[in-house]
């Protein structure tokens, strides 16, 4: 086995863990989390979770983080974002049974843990896409964006709703994503 082999196993390791630690704080309180749950549902031993993470807080710190979600959900031109994310929502929604941004919505469970989440969201999602907009409402259009896009991954993820499952991933974009887009699309001031 080559270099290359053992870096993409250490890659699809390390992302494992971090999907097992996802799935079990959007559903119980971070203190109520041990290493060996997060282990357990990522198919590895304890002691690997260590050796990727060094400890609980640094791996939940990593979880907390949504600045390489951000970067995902955020890499398109600025006139095709409105599709990008909800392209992204949905594919995450498909091939990886979860939205990596979605775990905000389980801030409420986390206590002073969820006032971390909220902040990094925050910073490393709205600000950063409010960066990107033009107009003296950039911050409430991104907010706005974001929203939408979250709306349509709680459909999806946690109502489960039968037609926005059932249709076309291509569709939904063409559908739903001039919506995201018209927040991302500073307002005309020629009226």
């Amino acid at each position: 086995m080559g270099a290359g082999a053992g870096r993409r196993d250490a890659e699809a390791t390390r992302g494992a863990i971090l999907r097992a630690a996802r799935y079990l704080l959007a559903r119980h309180a971070h203190a109520d989390i041990t290493l060996k749950a997060v282990a357990e549902r990522a198919g590895v031993s304890a002691p690997l979770v260590l050796k990727y993470f060094g400890n609980k807080d640094a791996l939940f710190a990593r979880v907390m983080s949504f600045d390489t979600d951000a970067e995902a959900l955020l890499d398109a031109p600025l006139d095709d974002l409105g599709r990008h994310m909800v392209r992204h929502v949905l594919l995450s929604q498909r091939e990886l049974g979860a939205d990596p941004i979605l775990r905000i919505v389980f801030a409420p469970l986390q206590g002073e843990h969820g006032d971390v989440l909220r902040a990094n969201f925050r910073g490393q999602v709205t600000a950063r896409l409010a960066a990107r907009l033009s107009g003296p409402d950039a911050a409430l259009r991104a907010e706005l964006a974001v929203a939408t896009v979250l709306g349509l991954g709680v459909m999806v993820g946690i109502a489960r709703g039968d037609q926005v499952r059932t249709v076309p991933v291509d569709d939904l974009v063409e559908r739903y994503g001039p919506t995201v887009q018209a927040h991302l699309t500073a307002p005309r001031t020629d009226r």
